[in-house]
């Protein structure tokens, strides 16, 4: 669960990017700056950060990379801040791309292996304005009310419609997980499915209506069954951004 921003510095400056990573666990100012290439496929960044005692330390790497279907530029980190390493990518919004803007975003790039649903609970409630929307679901183990917001980097048919987003402590908007509007092959009804990162595993879940449900705003938040209807490309989750 990351959030975070990145900015492209001038030419001139030590560092070539500045941004901050968030998580419900830290807030941490990170730079990138540029390093010598032993080969092509060495990381292009150290990413560095100021610990508690005042000394900048290095906690990572990055790469420029393209996306393989949208040609869009990214940047991909992998850091560790002594928690264990996780991966995450910096990309622009259409309109970030049309400006030529150095400003971007930091989503996460997390698979822990697919976690079994078994029993939860969960609904989804379509809001009014903005394309967007506000839900929960839980089990024994875990409690999260999450929001579905529009995805602005979606360039491709098999990009996710919808970020799920999270709030920190703090109200730092977390980005955990993607969803897809979907139709059943069986039945021609819409519903959703998404694909959200816990702790424990990336866990697939689908938001359906019953007859009582359907043409309302409201969603059943079931446990995934594979029965051949599934979004396109679902099973790629986050990683489907650039």
């Amino acid at each position: 669960m990351f959030a975070g921003n990145l900015t492209r510095n001038a030419e001139t400056a030590a560092a070539e990017y500045t941004g901050m990573i968030h998580s419900s666990r830290f807030d941490i100012a990170i730079q990138l700056e540029a390093r010598a290439k032993m080969s092509a496929r060495s990381p292009d960044y150290d990413v560095t950060a100021v610990n508690k005692s005042g000394r900048k330390v290095r906690i990572g790497t990055a790469w420029n990379e393209t996306g393989n279907t949208s040609g869009n530029p990214y940047i991909s980190m992998q850091i560790d801040v002594g928690l264990g390493p996780f991966r995450v990518n910096a990309v622009q919004t259409k309109e970030a791309r049309a400006a030529q803007s150095g400003e971007f975003e930091i989503i996460p790039l997390v698979s822990n292996g697919l976690m079994k649903s078994g029993s939860l609970s969960g609904e989804l409630t379509a809001m009014d304005a903005d394309n967007a929307f506000t839900g929960y679901i839980a089990n024994m183990m875990f409690d999260l009310e999450f929001m579905l917001i529009e995805n602005s980097y979606k360039s491709e048919e098999t990009h996710p419609d919808y970020r799920i987003e999270v709030s920190s402590p703090r109200g730092t908007p977390i980005r955990v997980g993607s969803a897809w509007m979907a139709k059943s092959s069986r039945t021609g009804n819409d519903y959703l499915s998404l694909l959200i990162n816990t702790p424990d595993g990336d866990l697939r879940v689908n938001a359906v209506q019953n007859e009582e449900q359907r043409g309302g705003q409201t969603f059943s938040i079931i446990p995934f069954i594979d029965s051949g209807d599934q979004a396109q490309d679902a099973g790629a989750g986050l990683s489907l951004v650039a």
